[in-house]
């Protein structure tokens, strides 16, 4: 692991902390890669209840790393941002996400991505690419299930940049609050997820992916395929039964 990428566990949180500051937080191919082995691990094993994903400096992201866009291969890119960029709707392991100053086009998709995020008032978010000749293909379907087509359009055909405000009320985000509390809050909130059942988490996430594909009558099938095993296992159990006897829950 190189040092543009901070990995460490604290209880059953994993934080992931992408650390090129001198570069604006920009997406080399290598870092891409890394983190997105590094989110695709977090699948492994019981130990991870959820993911904190952060950002080092004043910039959570500036997208893609110009220096080596046009050096490279475009087809090995678009491999690895198909990976990278489509964490959101794969990963079982909620990802929460601590925005602080701008996020814009490829950072603009790890928000999208992200399955809660925490913004710091200030931070800013845009799809860039049509500045440079480019259009977000690898992101835009991350950022239309947040924001809607047509406002994913909009963004994807202005480049504008936008503020924690318009974000929150589009659905970008899900929380603001002053930058010195991003931290503190953004670890509060993954700390609590990860600590319920890790198995009916999972479950429900895996759900939430299959149930994208169906509506109607073939949601409701997959709902039952879905819910018969937390139905009968044992964290179902464990919450009624702390709830009666007015205890906290003691999960997997």
């Amino acid at each position: 692991m190189s040092k543009s990428l901070e990995i460490q566990r604290e209880g059953r949180v994993l934080r992931i902390a992408i650390n090129r500051p001198e570069k604006r937080n920009a997406l080399s191919l290598a870092l891409c890669r890394e983190l997105a082995d590094a989110l695709e691990s977090s699948e492994a094993g019981d130990s991870t209840g959820a993911v904190l994903l952060e950002a080092r400096g004043n910039v959570f992201c500036a997208g893609m790393d110009l220096d080596e866009a046009q050096a490279g291969d475009a087809d090995e890119h678009a491999a690895v941002h198909e990976r990278l960029f489509t964490f959101g709707s794969r990963l079982t392991v909620p990802v929460v996400a601590a925005v602080g100053g701008p996020a814009l086009g490829g950072g603009a998709g790890l928000v999208a991505n992200a399955h809660i995020v925490v913004a710091a008032q200030g931070s800013s978010y845009g799809l860039t690419e049509i500045r440079l000749g480019m259009w977000p293909f690898m992101v835009h379907q991350a950022v239309a299930a947040a924001v809607g087509e047509r406002r994913a359009l909009e963004l994807a055909l202005t480049g504008r940049v936008f503020g924690t405000q318009e974000a929150l009320a589009w659905g970008l985000v899900h929380e603001v609050v002053p930058a010195f509390e991003l931290e503190d809050r953004a670890w509060q909130v993954a700390s609590s997820v990860a600590a319920f059942s890790r198995d009916t988490v999972r479950r429900g996430m895996a759900f939430v992916h299959e149930a994208r594909e169906f509506s109607g009558p073939a949601m409701i099938e997959a709902a039952k395929r879905a819910r018969r095993p937390v139905f009968e296992g044992a964290a179902f159990r464990e919450g009624v039964t702390a709830f009666r006897e007015k205890r906290a829950p003691k999960w997997d």
